[in-house]
């Protein structure tokens, strides 16, 4: 059996994606096809807010992104020290399930 060779792929960032979009809520719904998450800001006393980013992935996707985000917090948590969470810790802040997601 052959080592399987890793596939390069040259991935272009504008100026505009480069920017980054903040988010501080993700609103995370699914069906049995796909995961859809909804990036948005809220601010204090404000009681409305706007999706910035919509996501649509597969489940298989999703769950290789959640593997991906778990790996890399690690490392970060092993160089910079463990991130400090508020709020209920197996939710964190903002990021939630939608109602019936």
């Amino acid at each position: 059996m052959e080592p399987k060779q890793q596939q390069q792929i040259n991935v272009e960032l504008t100026e505009k994606e480069s920017e980054g979009i903040y988010s501080n809520l993700a609103l995370i719904t699914h069906s049995p096809s796909e995961v859809i998450i909804d990036f948005c800001r809220v601010m204090p006393g404000v009681p409305k807010t706007k999706v910035y980013a919509r996501i649509i992935m597969t489940p298989s996707h999703a769950k290789m992104l959640l593997n991906a985000l778990d790996d890399n917090i690690k490392k970060f948590e092993a160089q910079f020290g463990q991130i400090k969470t508020y709020g209920k810790e197996d939710k964190g802040i903002g990021f939630q399930p939608r109602p019936g997601g």
